[in-house]
C-alpha cells in the first residue's frame, strides 16, 4: 500500500503541475480529494488491511493529502495571477467589438397610464399641478368643507404627523385644488396626479399608499354637462371606443351636486369578475364645487369675484384605472417591487 501511495503521489503532483486552466484543476481535485476520489478510497479500505499496515497507511494517506492540498492551493494561485496578467496583457481582446448592451429599465404600469392621462387632460387645455405628500390639516381638511368635527373625518384613517393632528400623510390630491385657487386666476382647468396614503389594512384591493388624479375646472357658467363630457372624453381616448356611462347621487363634503360616476364595464355584457357581474364600474366621485370651497380658495384674493364662479370637481383612483386596463387582480402587486410583475409591462 505504501508504494501505492508513493506512484500515487508523483502521478498526481505532475498531474497539478500540467493543469493549464482552473477547470482542469477543479476536475483533478475533486477526483483525488473529492468524497469519491482516490484518497477517500485509501482511507476508507484501511479496515480491510493487515494491522501491521494500518497505521502507516493512514499517516501516508493523511500525509499525502496534505500535500496535493497544498499544490492544488499554489497552482490555482498561479493560475489566477497568469489570468490576471493576460487580461492586463489585453490578450483575446478585440477593441472593435462593440459593448455589452446594458439590461434596458421600463416604466411602471401606474406611469404608463398616468402618462396616458396627463396627455389626454392637456390636448383638452388642462395644467398638471403637483402638491406636497405631507400636509396640513387645514388643506387636506378644513378648505374642503371637512372641519374637525365632521363626520366624513371617521371614513377616512389618517396617517397624523404629530400629537395635535395639524400635520397629514394628504389622503387625496384635492389640497392641490385649494393651492391652485390660491394661485391661479380664474378661468383655469387643472388636475393633481400623484401618490396619497390611508391608513388601511391591506387587501386585493386596498393598500396604505396608492394613487389618484384630481381635477379642478373653475369659471362662470360651469354647468354639469361640461362635466360628463370631459370625463367621457377621458374614458373614450383611454378604451379607444364609445363607453356607456351613468350618474348615481353620492355625496362629497366639498361639492354640491355630487355624483357616483359609472362606467359600463369594458370587459363583459354580461358581467365579469372586474365589474363583480353587474356589468358597471364605479369609476370615480364627482360633482359642482360647494360655495364654500370656492370661498376658502380665493379668500383674500380681490383681483377675483367669488358670487360669479363656478366650478366641477372630480377624482379617481389611478391604481384602479392601472388594473382595469391591464387585468390586475390585487393592487399590493403594484407597490410591491417585484421585477417578475413588473417585466410584464415592458414599455
Amino acid at each position: 500500500m505504501l508504494e501505492r501511495l508513493e506512484s500515487l503521489r508523483q502521478d498526481a503532483l505532475a498531474r497539478v503541475a500540467e493543469a493549464t486552466d482552473a477547470e482542469a484543476l477543479r476536475v483533478l481535485e475533486k477526483e483525488l480529494l473529492g468524497k469519491e476520489g482516490v484518497i477517500s478510497e485509501i482511507l476508507a479500505a484501511i479496515p480491510t488491511l493487515p494491522q501491521e499496515e494500518r497505521r502507516d497507511t493512514g499517516r501516508g494517506a493523511n500525509a499525502l493529502k496534505g500535500e496535493l492540498l497544498e499544490a492544488i492551493g499554489s497552482k490555482r494561485a498561479l493560475l489566477d495571477e497568469a489570468l490576471v496578467e493576460a487580461l492586463r496583457d489585453g490578450g483575446g481582446f478585440d477593441p472593435t467589438l462593440p459593448p455589452a448592451t446594458p439590461a434596458r429599465g421600463g416604466l411602471h404600469p401606474i406611469t404608463q397610464v398616468r402618462r396616458e392621462v396627463e396627455a389626454i387632460f392637456t390636448s383638452m387645455g388642462y395644467e398638471v399641478l403637483d402638491g406636497p405628500e405631507v400636509e396640513l390639516d387645514y388643506y387636506n381638511f378644513q378648505a374642503l368643507n371637512v372641519p374637525v368635527d365632521h363626520p366624513s373625518r371617521e371614513l377616512q384613517d389618517t396617517f397624523y404627523c404629530d400629537d395635535s393632528h395639524t400635520v397629514v400623510m394628504r389622503t387625496q390630491t384635492s389640497p392641490v385644488q385649494i393651492r391652485a385657487m390660491e394661485r391661479l386666476k380664474p378661468p383655469f382647468r387643472v388636475i393633481a396626479p400623484g401618490r396619497v396614503f390611508r391608513n388601511e389594512e391591506q387587501d386585493a384591493t386596498h393598500e396604505h399608499t396608492f394613487h389618484q388624479v384630481e381635477g379642478l375646472v373653475v369659471g362662470e357658467d360651469i354647468q354639469v354637462g361640461h362635466l360628463t363630457w370631459t370625463l367621457r372624453r377621458l374614458l373614450n381616448e383611454l378604451f379607444e371606443r364609445e363607453l356607456e356611462v351613468r350618474l348615481r347621487p353620492g355625496y362629497f363634503p366639498f361639492v354640491e351636486p355630487g355624483f357616483e360616476f359609472d362606467v359600463r364595464c369594458p370587459f363583459c355584457e354580461d358581467g365579469c369578475r372586474v365589474c363583480s357581474q353587474t356589468t358597471w364600474i364605479e369609476f370615480c366621485g364627482c360633482g359642482m364645487v360647494q360655495p364654500c370651497v370656492l370661498e376658502a380658495g380665493f379668500s383674500g384674493r380681490e383681483d377675483v369675484d367669488v358670487s360669479k364662479l363656478t366650478g366641477f370637481a372630480f377624482g379617481f383612483g389611478l391604481d384602479r384605472l392601472v388594473m382595469m386596463r391591464f387585468g390586475i387582480d390585487d393592487i399590493r402587486n403594484l407597490m410591491g417591487g417585484d421585477l417578475r410583475f413588473l417585466e410584464q409591462f415592458p414599455c
